[in-house]
């Protein structure tokens, strides 16, 4: 069954999109609406019931926003897309909170160094956004670029981030 819950957290609501313990998508928004239309419809194979709570993912969430950087690591993720994008999400989740990296750095852990615009839409097109942390690239004057969910919140992510990871 395909779950969804939205959490408060210091940076604003967060709602994730879960299947069989498996996050299909997630951001900062109190709308499930909005997340929807990223999942792959292929892993979205039924309606979305919302549910108080979602078990490890909700409290991997709220562990991550009080101060517990790693808490999200071990939730598993599905996302559906091109061998290229799929791998470069994977790589994303290896990239150490406190330690962002530019969007030329990202394209070459993902072992296409010349792929700087392929890294940047894996990065505007990760449906699971925390689990999959795209707010840790950063462009490469170190400003912060775009972030689906408002750069007031990647900006807080990086702090929040920085401080815990120093």
């Amino acid at each position: 069954m395909i779950n969804w819950s939205t959490v408060d957290t210091p940076a604003g609501p967060f709602t994730a999109v879960v299947d069989d313990g498996a996050v299909l998508a997630s951001g900062w928004t109190g709308r499930v609406d909005e997340l929807l239309p990223l999942i792959a419809p292929a892993l979205l194979t039924e309606e979305p019931v919302e549910a108080a709570d979602l078990g490890a993912v909700t409290e991997a969430i709220r562990r991550y926003h009080d101060g517990d950087l790693h808490a999200v690591d071990g939730i598993p993720v599905r996302q559906k897309s091109g061998p290229f994008r799929e791998q470069a999400w994977e790589v994303l989740r290896k990239v150490p909170a406190g330690e962002p990296v530019s969007y030329a750095e990202y394209a070459a852990l993902a072992g296409r160094p010349e792929a700087v615009r392929a890294a940047a839409s894996a990065c505007a097109r990760n449906a699971a956004a925390l689990f999959v942390p795209c707010h840790r690239v950063l462009r490469s004057d170190g400003s912060l670029g775009g972030f689906r969910w408002g750069v007031p919140v990647k900006r807080w992510l990086l702090d929040h981030e920085g401080r815990l990871a120093a």
